[in-house]
């Protein structure tokens, strides 16, 4: 019988703690990210109001220097560890998969001077449209658009540039560009991007409407993903028949393996908690566990530098969590951690190697306090150990500290 019978992780994605002992192997626009430190900058340069995350622990997870607008409890709720990356890379993919049990020791490949000529002119042959070079290059996807968008409308190329992350996105108008033939052109660019020089985490196909100064990317949006090089612990659970759950990307992170339930895409970090309260008070979500991931700290200003916006986003999610909890049956455990650090007052808008946060709470619990430091895998161990699973490649259950 398992310890709890429904298990809910939630991804704060990209909402690191505090550099990794080895970040400083890890370079950002040229600087090491041995200073990085998302959660520590944005508390200590705009403030950080965040009771709810506080009350279970956070403000006691150990640090150099203490979150300077989040005190530690005296007696918290809940239970609070920072775990470490063991795997090679910092991005998205890397990050969920290693907190589902996996140890990637080669990377993705990323392009930061845009991507090949070869990769291009494949493209261009098989869609018989162009693409523009000038947006090749790492770009924010709302950028992208307002500086290319026009230009397409005018021209019907292709607009393909790339981000921080292992991916090839390709932005397109829909009424210039319909969906389906958006979705062909990204699912040729999946077939030649499986191996390297050019092994890419995702293909991402960006539709958007509107008129010039005013385009809007819409729901309509396909990640092509690959899959996991081994069994992780979704597959462990599926296979044992057990529940698994997806909110937000989480099935695209995983191309679907493991995945039973998926709830969609999240059009918001709002929405996607409105999708997990919704599995979590579904009448069918009797036993097992659901990933949720919310991407706007990460997507929206992470990468773009805003530490105010991030705050907020951090003050709505803290304001959301007591409805999370609410949801909650007696014998639930909900954990709350993070996939890698984006400072966004940090050099250049590239993710940072940090550890993550690690926050449990169960209507059950009768103590609380610190778990040791370990690593994202321990997630899964601990996931495995209480259902009853054999765990994926790595990681060490913390099950017997939750009490």
């Amino acid at each position: 019988m398992s310890k709890f019978n429904r298990m809910h992780l939630v991804v704060l994605d990209s909402v690191g703690i505090g550099a990794a002992p080895d970040a400083n192997d890890f370079v950002n626009a040229g600087v090491p990210d041995g200073a990085s430190d998302t959660l520590g900058h944005i508390s200590k340069s705009v403030g950080l109001n965040v009771p709810n995350m506080a009350k279970l622990g956070l403000g006691n997870i150990p640090r150099e220097t203490p979150l300077k607008t989040v005190s530690a409890e005296s007696n918290p709720t809940g239970y609070a560890t920072k775990l470490q990356e063991v795997s090679l890379g910092k991005d998205t993919m890397t990050g969920h998969w290693e907190i589902m049990g996996l140890n990637i020791t080669e990377p993705f490949d990323t392009f930061w001077n845009g991507f090949p000529e070869e990769i291009l002119t494949k493209i261009e042959e098989f869609s018989g449209r162009k693409v523009i070079r000038e947006a090749n290059k790492p770009y924010s996807g709302t950028a992208v658009i307002e500086d290319f968008g026009p230009r397409q409308m005018e021209t019907g190329e292709l607009i393909i540039y790339t981000s921080a992350d292992p991916v090839l996105q390709i932005a397109a108008h829909e009424d210039i560009i319909p969906l389906d033939e958006l979705y062909r052109i990204c699912e040729y660019a999946r077939s030649i991007t499986l191996e390297r020089p050019a092994l890419l985490g995702r293909i991402i196909a960006r539709p958007y409407v509107g008129e010039p100064g005013n385009f809007t990317r819409t729901s309509n949006r396909r990640d092509l993903a690959v899959s996991p090089f081994e069994s992780t612990v979704l597959d462990k659970l599926n296979e044992a028949g057990i529940d698994t759950y997806a909110v937000g990307k989480i099935n695209d992170i995983f191309n679907g393996a493991g995945i039973n339930h998926d709830m969609g895409h999240n059009k918001s970090n709002s929405h996607g908690i409105d999708n997990l309260i919704k599995a979590m008070t579904s009448e069918d979500f009797k036993h097992g566990f659901s990933f949720t991931n919310l991407v706007d700290f990460d997507a929206l200003y992470g990468h773009r530098r805003d530490p105010h916006g991030y705050r907020d986003c951090l003050h709505e999610f803290d304001q959301r969590l007591p409805e999370i909890i609410a949801a909650m049956r007696e014998d639930d455990l909900l954990m709350i951690t993070a996939d890698h650090g984006n400072d966004p007052t940090y050099a250049g808008t590239d993710h940072t190697r940090e550890y993550i946060p690690f926050l449990a709470y169960s209507p059950s619990f009768k103590g609380n306090g610190l778990i040791p430091v370990g690593h994202f895998s321990d997630i899964s161990a601990t996931i495995a150990e209480n259902f009853g699973v054999d765990k994926a490649m790595i990681g060490e259950s913390f099950l017997d500290k939750l009490i």
